[in-house]
């Protein structure tokens, strides 16, 4: 991979850290500040802000670790990996290439031959494709936590304050209008059919890669 195309994937992988990480950390400090919670993380800045900068980190870092957008259905369907490993079975007298070993080549190809106004391309969407599950996972989470809140204010207290409606409500609002103009899913599907498109139109340079890797594994 050349040098500028290892500047715009450490960028793209550090976006799907911190973006996810920022939007807990805001929305955690919110609920804390708004229901005056006991352990609020503390009053002077010069505490606060590294704490809320630190903690945006940890909890982007583990939510990447985590990888849970991976396991959706629309980030599963239709991999170009798939199409690869489809194509592998079409050469005779070959040993049968594995999911593990279609996926590795498949990272091999996008790396060496497909252009970078294309690489950067599936980057970015996938970047994108990332930070929205993780933030509606996150809102959802949030929303739930918030319900749960109000109603101990509420039982406690007896009062509705709006200081404290206004954030659960605006967690929701996030979180619906996530789901209801869903466009992370279809992106990552044409995302995909791009891929597998040029796969296709470069079907010759595909099927002398898996025939060189497959020569590479029988040999001695």
């Amino acid at each position: 991979m050349k040098e500028h195309a290892l500047a715009h994937f450490g960028l793209y992988e550090f976006v799907r850290i911190l973006a996810p990480g920022f939007y807990f950390i805001l929305v955690l400090f919110v609920y804390i500040a708004a229901f005056t919670l006991p352990f609020f993380p503390f009053d002077e800045w010069e505490i606060g802000l590294p704490a809320f900068f630190i903690g945006a980190m940890i909890a982007g870092l583990t939510m990447y670790a985590k990888e849970s957008p991976k396991k959706r259905k629309a980030f599963l369907s239709n991999q170009p990996s798939q199409y690869i490993l489809e194509r592998s079975r079409r050469i005779k007298d070959a040993p049968a290439m594995s999911e593990d070993e279609a996926r590795r080549l498949y990272f091999y190809i996008l790396n060496h031959y497909i252009p970078a106004t294309v690489r950067d391309k599936i980057f970015f969407f996938g970047t994108i494709y990332h930070v929205m599950i993780s933030i509606r996972r996150t809102s959802f989470w949030f929303g739930v936590l918030g319900i749960v809140f109000v109603a101990v204010k509420i039982a406690a207290s007896g009062h509705i304050f709006i200081e404290q409606i206004l954030p659960v409500a605006v967690v929701w609002l996030i979180y619906v209008l996530n789901v209801r103009y869903n466009k992370a899913d279809r992106r990552m599907q044409e995302n995909y059919q791009d891929q597998i498109f040029w796969l296709s139109m470069n079907s010759t340079i595909v099927d002398e890669l898996i025939a060189k890797r497959m020569h590479i594994q029988t040999e001695p």
